[in-house]
């Protein structure tokens, strides 16, 4: 299989010895050249592709990066009329959505001084999109490798919930397990949410402590090689009421339901909707947030399983699946796994346990 930087030289330029591109965003710049930097360019071109880097990042760059031929530059403005006068390019697609008004500007007027066209429509970004929102085998093997270090966190951490611990002891330990486990980072700052906190689906864990009788939920994701995973579980400590229960039983019950739809040709929308009517009939307003959302180099990307999406489902795309119900003042649960689709179905690549777990 051709590398992400081919795959998109194909399809933006196809050879057109005339057209080039030019990504800048630092997200696609680690997406296509598995080089991190905060600071550069990347001008694709039917010839070659070149990393345009700084003093900083080139020798760096030189050993790691793939699928380019680095260039250092004193000077990056002047490095891409070079470039482009050398290959006699005439269009350059550009980044659109991702970069300030004012840059894009100054690489319109710098092509125009070279007699190239800078093309600024959604033209380079949907290409990239594109691309990115279908995952390949590689990628969905990094993905699942990430997600094995959430799943040995989980497990990990379930003997530390125990009465008196408070949120934050909780979320510290997972952060610290997971660098232990060899991940490069979180996905994301851990949420760790208990008692009446558990409403605020984004809480942020503070000082609370843990009390017989709470619903404890964690959302959590380690980063492992620039891709992410996310996953949450709610536990319960001491007992649950029977209104906890009944709540866990229907979040559980909208996933499962929501992950059986999922399969090729079924549109986002319809899959959310078949969470969404199960919560909305015993307990109306409570699901308040889109059922899910994509998962790869960044926590949140395409498509959406929401109400506003249309997106068809394709074979590839790997999307987070992950219900809730949030009742202000006291509880919420909510239960996510991450599936990649596939022709007749789905398959789910989050293999912690989602039954109930009173600890």
């Amino acid at each position: 299989m051709s590398n992400p930087i081919e795959r998109l030289t194909q399809k933006v330029i196809g050879g057109d010895a005339k057209k080039a591109a030019l990504v800048v965003s630092e997200t696609n710049l680690y997406y296509l050249t598995a080089f991190p930097s905060t600071d550069g360019a990347l001008l694709l071109t039917a010839e070659k592709a070149y990393y345009l880097l700084d003093f900083r990042y080139a020798e760096a760059a030189r050993a790691k990066a793939q699928g380019v031929e680095v260039a250092e530059f004193t000077s990056l403005n002047e490095t891409i009329q070079s470039l482009l006068t050398k290959h006699g390019i005439s269009c350059v697609y550009m980044e659109y959505s991702t970069i300030p008004y004012g840059q894009a500007k100054r690489f319109e007027k710098l092509c125009a001084e070279c007699g190239a066209e800078a093309v600024l429509d959604m033209t380079l970004d949907d290409a990239i999109r594109s691309q990115r929102i279908v995952k390949s085998e590689e990628e969905i093997q990094k993905i699942c490798d990430a997600q094995a270090i959430t799943d040995a966190t989980f497990e990990h951490i379930l003997p530390y919930i125990r009465e008196g611990v408070t949120e934050r002891e909780i979320a510290l330990e997972i952060e610290f397990f997971m660098r232990k486990q060899g991940a490069d980072g979180n996905a994301f700052d851990p949420i760790v949410v208990t008692g009446a906190n558990g409403s605020q689906c984004h809480g942020i864990p503070g000082n609370t402590k843990l009390q017989k009788g709470d619903l404890i939920t964690m959302d959590t994701g380690a980063l492992l090689h620039g891709y992410h995973s996310d996953m949450t579980r709610t536990v319960a400590l001491g007992y649950v009421s029977d209104e906890q229960k009944a709540i866990y039983d229907t979040v559980l019950k909208a996933q499962l339901a929501a992950i059986d739809a999922v399969r090729a040709g079924v549109r986002c929308c319809d899959v959310d909707k078949v969470a969404r009517d199960i919560i909305e009939t015993p307990y109306p307003g409570t699901f308040g947030h889109g059922l899910g959302h994509g998962v790869g180099f960044e926590i949140h990307e395409w498509p959406r399983f929401s109400k506003l999406d249309t997106t068809v489902c394709e074979p590839g795309m790997v999307i987070t699946v992950e219900p809730g119900i949030y009742l202000p003042g006291k509880c919420g649960v909510r239960i996510e796994d991450m599936i990649v689709v596939t022709e007749d179905g789905c398959r789910n690549l989050t293999h912690s346990p989602k039954e109930l777990i009173i600890l």
